[in-house]
């Protein structure tokens, strides 16, 4: 079952989408946070998003430059403004389809359809892990936080990904050292220690302060989410 992301403010429009994709099988979730369009995004996980141009407080140009950051997700455009210019930059700016308002929902579906046979017919998904904004696209192996992309060594990359898959638990030092020595690395108590330390410096240095915490005698942890935290 495909998984489609609908970030659209009109909650008629919304609605009407969802419940017609969803009759097609599809798992569809609608944004309604448009502050924090990529919290949603990471945490669902979707195949395709179907985007409106104008939007709250970022319009749709922003989530479509802050989601090729991190994922190749197809994109389809819908606005009822649908000028040439609004349709050559979508497409620039790394949507793959755009559709005017108002639309035909059977078309909306056959270009849904089409755009989903050609992405992943012959391609994997990208798979996603986010906290305060920040997301780990385990594809890559590489962090993006407020337009920044951050390079992680394959002992950084390892340690996030334990710590971020096991958001709101604390993981042992000893269950870290397991996971990193699956990964075809050495890592004793000590070297462990060194990561720890060099990743947290390097998360500090993008304004990820006291995004992995210390729980004494039970090991790392992320930090706590922080409500209403915006997103860059």
């Amino acid at each position: 079952m495909y998984r489609i992301l609908i970030v659209e403010d009109d909650e008629i429009i919304a609605g009407v989408t969802e419940r017609h994709l969803s009759g097609w099988g599809y798992e569809v979730f609608c944004v309604s946070d448009f502050q924090h369009v990529m919290h949603d995004f990471a945490q669902f996980g979707p195949q395709l998003v179907l985007l409106d141009l104008t939007l709250p407080f970022y319009n749709g140009y922003h989530w479509c430059a802050q989601i090729r950051q991190v994922s190749k997700v197809p994109v389809i455009f819908i606005s009822s403004a649908s000028d040439n210019m609004n349709v050559v930059m979508a497409m620039n700016m790394g949507g793959d389809d755009f559709i005017a308002k108002p639309f035909d929902l059977n078309v909306m579906t056959a270009k849904i359809q089409a755009l989903l046979r050609r992405s992943y017919d012959f391609a994997g998904q990208s798979h996603l892990l986010e906290f305060r904004g920040a997301i780990l696209n385990m594809d890559s192996a590489t962090l993006t936080y407020q337009n920044r992309k951050m390079e992680l060594t394959k002992n950084e990359y390892r340690i996030l990904q334990v710590l971020l898959e096991n958001k709101g638990r604390a993981v042992s030092r000893d269950r870290l050292m397991e996971r990193l020595w699956d990964a075809d690395s050495f890592v004793d108590d000590n070297t462990l220690t060194v990561n720890i330390n060099r990743l947290r410096k390097k998360l500090a240095e993008a304004g990820l302060m006291d995004m992995i915490i210390t729980r004494k005698g039970m090991g790392y942890q992320i930090g706590e989410e922080l409500p209403g935290e915006e997103m860059g």
